[in-house]
């Protein structure tokens, strides 16, 4: 039952209406279609009742009490509103903005754990909690504008390399926000951020190096202190010049005899193969097989390959007298000698596994001295001829 009142419908006269019971609808004077629904049991609630395109319609807004009888009004008449134009009487509710911390959670689960690796998901997964999260977690995708991205940047200057890292790994975030339409297209705020230069370091073994490691590796290994897995490990690194766990992982199934290579299937740039060198071959004929175990370095564990080279690298060094020594540099060694005995830098890329040309380019420096040793060599073998004996002094 519904009763017309010439009451405006206030805190006053709400609590005044009491049950009759049945349910009853009280309507409010100003405003058609807005009204009190008291229901038997003493219960009431605010409701709109109007004509839209589809015909009538009746929704509840919330209970008198809590619901504010003026926040009610209000609601009612965009209820109303929207009813007669033929929407929905209340709008679909806003989701609140992504945060950076939200954006960083989808950005690892719906991207970098599909399409990266296991080791890069860690890197990546490091770099968002210890350096973007402390900083910009808790803005939301909007708040973040290109100071305050300059402003994070410059926070991390004493670490260049984390710096331009961290701003690198946020910058593809906000690419995949735009892809996801959680942010408008060509707004990310970190496109315009200058990075450091980055100085990269150097280090390349010398021939007398060499040996020395070769000595110490041979000696080591022949009073037990370095493992023959291990050993073999260092060994192929610094013949191949493959990366680290190019060679820890490499698995007996990889090693074609026949068509003499390494064939490696889980690279950083994709499958590529190694030729198989005599050295190399030497090396892989002294590693004992353990049992049903397919990795070629073994671990201790039964199944397992090694996972501490680096450590058995940081003693061997240091009986070598070659504490600056990274492991890495054993492959950028190899390149170093490769450009010495006048392989090209397109060659040296192939052979090393690069996916790009650049990364091969930073050797350029070192084949520029290698051009200007055989110019001299091939200048001076002209000059003695055509200038005599005294060609070597001018």
């Amino acid at each position: 039952m519904s009763e017309k009142s010439d009451r405006k419908l206030t805190k006053r006269t709400i609590d005044a209406l009491a049950a009759t019971g049945k349910d009853a609808v009280h309507w409010d004077r100003d405003l058609q279609g807005f009204g009190v629904r008291v229901y038997s049991t003493g219960r009431k609630v605010f409701v709109v009742q109007t004509r839209g395109p589809q015909g009538p319609k009746r929704v509840t807004l919330g209970r008198c009490g809590q619901l504010l009888a003026d926040d009610a009004r209000k609601q009612a008449a965009e209820a109303i509103d929207r009813i007669k134009r033929g929407l929905e009487p209340f709008p679909e509710p806003v989701e609140p903005e992504l945060t950076v911390a939200g954006l960083a959670e989808r950005y690892m689960q719906g991207h970098v754990a599909v399409n990266c690796r296991k080791r890069t998901q860690v890197n990546y997964r490091y770099v968002i909690e210890a350096h973007i999260l402390p900083e910009l977690g808790e803005l939301s995708i909007s708040e973040v504008d290109r100071s305050r991205v300059a402003k994070f940047h410059y926070g991390l200057r004493e670490t260049p390399q984390a710096a331009n890292n961290a701003v690198r790994i946020l910058s593809r975030m906000f690419s995949m926000a735009e892809a996801w339409e959680l942010a408008p297209p060509g707004r990310n705020p970190c496109r315009a951020v200058r990075r450091y230069r980055e100085v990269r370091r150097e280090r390349f073994l010398t021939p007398g190096e060499y040996r020395e490691v070769g000595r110490v590796l041979k000696e080591a290994e022949a009073n037990g202190s370095v493992s023959p897995p291990a050993a073999a490990a260092l060994r192929l690194l610094m013949l191949t010049g493959c990366r680290k766990n190019e060679i820890v992982r490499l698995r007996w199934d990889d090693v074609d005899r026949v068509a003499r290579e390494l064939r490696l299937s889980e690279t950083k740039t994709g499958p590529r193969s190694v030729p198989l060198t005599p050295a190399v071959e030497a090396v892989l004929d002294r590693i004992p097989r353990n049992g049903d175990n397919p990795w070629v370095i073994a671990g201790k564990k039964g199944g397992a390959h090694m996972v501490n080279v680096d450590a058995v690298w940081i003693r061997l060094r240091a009986k070598a007298g070659l504490e600056d020594v990274r492991i890495h540099d054993l492959r950028h060694s190899w390149a170093s000698r490769a450009l010495a005995l006048g392989e090209s830098l397109s060659m040296i890329g192939k052979l090393m596994g690069h996916g790009q040309v650049a990364t091969t380019a930073r050797y350029a420096h070192l084949a520029r001295d290698t051009e200007k040793a055989s110019a001299a060599k091939v200048g001076g073998s002209i000059g003695a001829d055509i200038l005599g004996p005294d060609a070597d002094a001018a």
